[in-house]
């Protein structure tokens, strides 16, 4: 019985440690330790949700990114654009770290640049070369967590850009240059 103990605490401390890890590091630790990576989405907009299994056996599954560049397309034009595969992950890491109870709110994936012209026009705080329009780029809650607490945490990693946005209660997350606002 003690064994089994031991053997719980060792593995509980080895997962404490992976989930501290800096991106890159963790990145490739994943890569060694989980020969599958799931992510869940629920798009506010849409009223649609997907739980898949983008990555399998050291390969990113193709049907898997259409699904997600599907549920992240820009809801005002249906425009459907490719997610770059390292945003999801990020958002990996993230899930790894908070273990949440519900999919990823999506408040925007893909912005079309028609999109995002619009929405510069109505608003301060919309980039002109935004990363949403490349892919490359999300905004998300999750229900129930703390979002200055979920943008702590992206801080922490060290990787791409992190957005707080406190009063519409999202987090941004993109895979640019490493920044915080």
């Amino acid at each position: 019985m003690d064994y089994h103990r031991r053997v719980f605490l060792k593995l509980g401390a080895g997962a404490l440690t992976v989930s501290l890890l800096p991106l890159p590091a963790l990145a490739a630790t994943l890569q060694n330790l989980n020969p599958e990576r799931n992510l869940s989405f629920y798009n506010i907009h849409t009223d649609e949700s997907v739980d898949i299994c983008y990555y399998d056996q050291g390969d990113y599954c193709a049907q898997a990114l259409d699904d997600v560049s599907h549920i992240l397309r820009d809801h005002r034009t249906n425009q459907i654009h490719p997610i770059d595969p390292h945003l999801l992950d990020r958002l990996y890491a993230v899930k790894l770290r908070v273990r949440p109870k519900t999919p990823f709110h999506i408040i925007s994936g893909y912005r079309s640049p028609a999109t995002n012209a619009m929405l510069r026009k109505i608003s301060t705080g919309v980039a002109r070369k935004s990363f949403h329009t490349k892919g490359k780029a999300i905004d998300i809650r999750l229900p129930g967590y703390n979002t200055r607490r979920l943008r702590n945490i992206c801080v922490a990693m060290k990787s791409g850009g992190v957005g707080y946005y406190g009063d519409s209660d999202f987090v941004h997350l993109d895979t640019g240059p490493v920044r915080s606002w």
